[in-house]
């Protein structure tokens, strides 16, 4: 193997750009010639590849978002639109690929391996941490970081004017984020998609805690079976029929995405980055790297994208314990 390439697809998070770099200088380190595709598979489609030296990543380890870019791509969903995006990469030469990305992109990848063959390594970039097969993913941490200000900043308003805060934070099927703010920001109740939601439970518990809190944070994920954050103060609100209680929602949304990477997020993207060209050049193929118990393993992709990564239990009975 002498040529490689490795694009970004799907939703941004903070650290690709330090994987980027991690890939990028693995493979010169390797002697191998490194190519970047912008905007993913939609860039593969259009032959937007171009090569890469050291001093292409130079000054981005600490830079959020991509400076390949990403995009979702639907002609990649079809058989003609993934062999346009072979040819291109038999254009370049290119015989290996590494993708940083979630499962949407793996899906991708495991599509167009089955299909042509080119080996691919996957890089877990997402902020939702629901890839299985890696402890954390990158962007993850500083996603969490991100809401975790958030959420201290809304305490204080909260406290001073005694109010119900419901924080809306992303996860539409992946409660991790949610779990790690509650936690970490002392939320006294945190709704999750992986848990059932019991409002009446939620409701009087609201009720007993205005004894002792004159104020309370309650952090929603996006997918919760019960509703977004709006959603779920409005039904909260009118089970609890105090017109003296104030009840205000905050949606953080993009934000999460957004931002320096934290040291744990480029550690991590960077021992990704390293491990994917590794495993290339070792000929692992159809698969993904990742971080378990802090040694790197790689898992295939049907595995990553079958398998779901649950929350880890003793993490669900330390809020319960902390949140009364």
């Amino acid at each position: 193997m002498k040529k490689i390439a490795v694009l970004t697809s799907g939703g941004d998070a903070p650290g690709m750009n330090a994987c980027i770099r991690a890939v990028v200088r693995t493979a010169i380190f390797k002697e191998l010639e490194i190519y970047g595709v912008s905007y993913g598979y939609e860039g593969m489609i259009n032959g937007q590849i171009k090569r890469m030296h050291s001093y292409s990543v130079s000054n981005i380890i600490q830079r959020g978002g991509t400076i390949l870019k990403s995009a979702r791509s639907e002609e990649f969903r079809t058989a003609e639109g993934r062999k346009k995006a072979f040819q291109k990469l038999k254009d370049f030469g290119i015989e290996g690929l590494v993708v940083i990305g979630g499962d949407g992109s793996f899906t991708g990848a495991k599509v167009f391996f089955e299909e042509y063959g080119i080996p691919t390594v996957g890089c877990p970039g997402t902020i939702d941490n629901d890839i299985f097969g890696t402890d954390y993913t990158i962007g993850f941490d500083t996603a969490v970081n991100t809401a975790l200000e958030a959420i201290d900043k809304i305490r204080d308003t909260a406290a001073a004017h005694d109010r119900i805060f419901f924080v809306e934070v992303m996860g539409r099927d992946s409660g991790y984020i949610a779990l790690e703010c509650g936690i970490g920001g002392g939320a006294e109740f945190v709704m999750l998609p992986e848990t059932q939601t019991d409002l009446k439970q939620v409701t009087k518990s609201l009720k007993n805690l205005r004894k002792s809190k004159s104020s309370s944070i309650i952090v929603v994920a996006e997918g919760d079976e019960e509703g977004g954050a709006e959603e779920i103060m409005e039904k909260v609100k009118t089970k609890i029929n105090d017109p003296d209680k104030e009840f205000k929602v905050t949606t953080l949304g993009h934000i999460q995405r957004g931002g320096n990477p934290t040291a744990r997020d480029r550690v991590l993207a960077s021992r990704c980055g390293m491990a994917a060209v590794e495993g290339l050049m070792m000929g692992k193929q159809n698969c993904m790297a990742g971080i378990v118990n802090g040694e790197v393993i790689y898992t295939a992709f049907e595995d990553c994208v079958t398998k779901t990564k649950h929350l880890k239990d003793d993490h669900l009975k330390l809020l319960e314990i902390l949140s009364i």
